[in-house]
């Protein structure tokens, strides 16, 4: 079981089971997003995550023509969540705001090709130019 909150506490969850893929993303969504280099994300199963509070969103349409939808709190402005209809059933959520996510260990890198140069990661980790084709199994 994960929990986690944004900064004010407005918006708390809960997620049984454990994550599909933790990812840095480097793209310049989730650069805006965090005010950072990059983001760390866990994804799981949207049937598994519980959401307390009512956060707000944000959608967008990425290069590739998905859209992708932001979930922050609608108090603190804390990011929380992303889905993206190019992974249907699937929610990302921001490491960040997890209470305990000493034992997430992020497996790839994607948008390398916009990762900023004094943004050092493992060389050991595999990294992506773009977004790979990998598609998680099926989560239900």
């Amino acid at each position: 079981m994960w929990t986690g909150r944004c900064l004010c506490g407005a918006c708390a969850y809960t997620i049984k089971g454990d994550p599909v893929v933790v990812a840095h993303c480097h793209c310049l969504d989730c650069q805006r997003l965090s005010g950072a280099a990059h983001t760390t994300g866990a994804m799981f199963p949207e049937a598994a995550v519980t959401i307390t509070g009512k956060p707000a969103s944000f959608a967008l349409t990425s290069d590739a023509g998905n859209t992708v939808t932001r979930l922050f709190c609608h108090t603190c402005g804390s990011p929380l969540f992303g889905t993206n209809t190019g992974m249907p059933g699937f929610m990302t959520v921001c490491a960040g705001t997890l209470d305990n996510s000493e034992t997430l260990s992020p497996q790839v890198a994607v948008f390398a090709r916009t990762r900023r140069g004094w943004d050092a990661m493992d060389p050991s980790l595999p990294t992506f130019e773009g977004q790979p084709s990998w598609k998680p199994p099926d989560g239900v």
